[in-house]
């Protein structure tokens, strides 16, 4: 068993996404001027959800709107809710955050990261695994649950006017934030397309796919080195939380899984979903709900320990779990 993941940790680790990521942390934690322009990675970042969104449109309309998937995207949803739930618990009651920042770093960690998801289909597709193209689709739902959740947790620790409300501007910053509403409208457009869109410009979302994503992991290590080489506020026992709590979720996932009678693929991305935090859209909402609490906690919680851990070993078990006890 232990060698069957050592060779799943290798490949993943030899795979050129995970290589660029480490060449960008090595980079920013040698105080390198290596950089990414913002305008650029903005573009990479764009080109990705859109060739996400769009194949997982396409496979949908190739299989169908199945039980499978309405069961997946509601299994999600419910995930979203319970683990930022779980998080705040053990953040809370180990005080290794104030109920305030618990709230902030909970809904972090129950909502999900695209690009940790796109890493898992790397994998999947490395090993030559299938998946169903509607988690693309379960991705997308799976964000918003969390912030709403985090929201709550929140307001349960603060009185009267301190309290975050849901704002008109916070309600169209989880709703209609950039990645959900790229990945849900390329998802729409592959699905009314179908196979004939896709061949109109497979030549787009195929073949620079992988160009793209590790262009894109070396701005994701920069990020990620330069977070990791200024995380001072990051006691011990956050830094246990931040490589705990993804296989914590992921246990749930993989429970979730099986109730559900995934494939092990499938199942293997709904795992990841479960460990992974986000470090875009929920950020962002945050700075807007919660300006007390501090970023400097949870984004660097999310960006420079959790991610980086998923990417590097989390993957692996998760997809050595996954077919074991899925297969």
């Amino acid at each position: 068993m232990f060698d069957q993941i050592l060779t799943l940790a290798g490949a993943n680790l030899a795979s050129p996404i995970v290589l660029f990521f480490a060449l960008g942390v090595a980079a920013a934690l040698a105080r390198s001027d290596l950089t990414v322009p913002e305008a650029f990675a903005k573009g990479l970042t764009i080109y990705l959800m859109l060739a996400i969104g769009f194949k997982g449109g396409v496979a949908v309309a190739k299989n169908g709107v199945t039980l499978d998937f309405l069961t997946t995207a509601a299994a999600g949803i419910l995930l979203g809710v319970l683990i930022p739930v779980i998080a705040h618990a053990i953040l809370t009651r180990t005080r290794l955050a104030d109920p305030l920042n618990a709230a902030a770093v909970a809904a972090h960690y129950g909502s999900v990261s695209i690009v940790t998801f796109v890493a898992g289909t790397s994998l999947l597709t490395l090993l030559g695994v299938a998946y169903d193209g509607y988690m693309i689709a379960v991705t997308a739902i799976m964000e918003t649950p969390a912030i709403i959740v985090g929201l709550w947790l929140a307001n349960a620790s603060l009185k009267g006017d301190e309290r975050a409300g849901f704002s008109g501007q916070l309600l169209h910053e989880v709703f209609l934030n950039g990645s959900v509403v790229l990945l849900m409208g390329a998802f729409l457009i592959g699905y009314v397309s179908g196979e004939p869109g896709m061949q109109a410009v497979s030549a787009f979302v195929e073949a620079p796919f992988k160009g793209v994503l590790c262009l894109f992991m070396l701005d994701m290590g920069l990020l990620a080195g330069r977070r990791l080489a200024a995380a001072r506020l990051l006691t011990p026992g956050l830094v246990a939380f931040g490589l705990v709590m993804p296989l914590l979720s992921a246990s749930l996932g993989l429970a979730t899984a099986m109730a559900l009678g995934l494939s092990p693929g499938t199942g293997t991305l709904l795992m990841t979903l479960a460990a992974s935090s986000s470090y875009i859209a929920v950020p962002a909402a945050m700075r807007i709900a919660l300006p007390q609490a501090n970023p400097a906690i949870y984004v660097t919680l999310s960006l420079a320990v959790t991610f980086p851990f998923n990417l590097s070993v989390g993957l692996p078990l998760y997809y050595f779990a996954a077919s074991n006890l899925l297969g």
